[in-house]
């Protein structure tokens, strides 16, 4: 696990690995394909879960009970041709990922590395 410069993130993670450590796993290797990406994204806990941003927020990492949202902050603009994004708001789309297999199965790597910065 990549530890997280910013203090409530990093109690964050330590606490759920502790706690649910299935949504642990997907939240890590989530985490991992953005660091990947973008070297210079940084994090922090805003609305429950973890936020990154770089020039302005691009989305986050939410764990609920049943599974961990990847919030895409301008995900609307994305290219998703097997439909795998959820949402119909202006914005926004998320990807629901309820075990370690959906970070692959459902192209996270692929919607990471559309995030842009305007």
């Amino acid at each position: 696990m990549q530890k997280s410069k910013d203090a409530g993130v990093q109690k964050f993670l330590t606490e759920l690995k502790a706690f649910d450590s299935d949504r642990y796993k997907i939240v890590t290797q989530a985490r991992a394909l953005v660091f990947a990406a973008y070297p210079a994204v940084s994090e922090r806990i805003m609305y429950g879960g973890i936020m990154f941003t770089l020039e302005k927020d691009i989305g986050g990492l939410f764990v609920s009970k049943n599974h961990v949202s990847f919030e895409f902050s301008n995900g609307a603009a994305f290219k998703d041709p097997e439909g795998l994004l959820e949402g119909v708001g202006k914005f926004r789309r998320h990807l629901k990922l309820k075990n370690s297999t959906d970070v692959k199965a459902k192209e996270v790597a692929f919607f990471v590395g559309q995030v842009t910065v305007k």
